[in-house]
């Protein structure tokens, strides 16, 4: 996809985030994220992102990443695939050619390693990525790469492919700002974990869409609530909210990482061999597990 193909892509409809299928020794198990990528690939969302954050891109190394954006583009159809990339600008580079290679339609660009930066070297750091490939970039402001609005704008100046923002501060003054100032130069979507509890906030804000983490083993609920959403239908917003993400949050909160640990085992709990996460996250105990389960079983869709 060019970069403007991919960003029509995003602004038309529910996105998510797979997660990384692992065997019992903690490898890439292909075959069973191929099965959930197809399967979740016959659901209203247009597009997916490849070892994103849910995906567990934090816990991957570099030369992993091409091979998963391989499996995920062999299995995801007409779905437009989305790679993850991150660390430093050097590796960032190396990172976001591979994926090019391997198929990716364009790249989410995650905060890059540990340390804060001020404004220029983010500025350097993004626009290098960008400057590196053909394809889309989005940047996903959060932790220690949050672009300021003067930032935002000089490199929407120097690179034609940034084409979008994803937004994981939560602080609603700054993305209206953004959205303001920036107009429809870049797509905007919404990427707080649990996306849902937000999503009326960030639609007001003026962005497009935003990223289910639960579409990955609920999509047919997840998919419901953003009809819901997108219609205006504030009632059953709410419904779903109370009956399913207010429960969910719950045992989200219990320990953290789950935000990422608990979408895996909803996979796992609807009959993927998704495998367990890798350290430095940990798995849900087996009560949080049934937990979950119930709540899945009350939810089918």
């Amino acid at each position: 996809m060019t970069p403007e193909e991919i960003k029509s892509a995003l602004g038309a409809g529910l996105l998510s985030f797979p997660v990384t299928h692992f065997d019992a020794e903690g490898q890439f198990q292909a075959e069973s994220y191929r099965r959930h990528i197809e399967w979740l690939s016959g659901f209203e969302a247009p597009v997916l992102f490849a070892a994103g954050g849910t995906g567990e891109f934090f816990s991957l190394s570099p030369d992993e990443i091409p091979g998963i954006v391989s499996a995920a583009k062999e299995a995801s159809g007409k779905t437009a695939i989305v790679s993850g990339c991150g660390f430093g600008t050097h590796v960032g580079v190396e990172l976001a050619k591979s994926v090019e290679k391997a198929g990716a339609d364009g790249i989410l660009l995650l905060p890059h390693y540990l340390i804060d930066a001020p404004q220029e070297g983010l500025y350097q750091h993004v626009k290098k990525i960008c400057q590196s490939v053909g394809i889309g970039v989005m940047v996903y402001n959060r932790d220690n790469s949050v672009l300021s609005v003067d930032t935002l704008k000089r490199l929407c100046d120097e690179c034609p492919n940034l084409i979008g923002f994803k937004d994981g501060t939560g602080e609603i003054g700054l993305v209206r700002q953004v959205t303001a100032s920036i107009g429809d130069r870049l797509m905007y979507l919404g990427g707080m974990p649990t996306a849902e509890l937000f999503a009326e906030a960030y639609l007001g804000a003026g962005f497009t869409t935003y990223s289910s983490a639960v579409f990955n083993f609920v999509p047919g609920l997840a998919v419901e609530f953003y009809k819901a959403l997108r219609a205006g239908n504030r009632a059953r917003c709410e419904e779903i909210l109370r009956d399913f993400f207010y429960p969910f949050m719950a045992i989200r909160n219990r320990r953290k990482g789950y935000a990422v640990s608990a979408i895996k085992a909803g996979v796992r709990l609807q009959g993927f061999d998704a495998g367990k996460v890798r350290p430095p996250l940990d798995d849900l105990t087996a009560e949080e597990e049934e937990m979950l389960l119930k709540l899945i079983g009350s939810h089918k869709r």
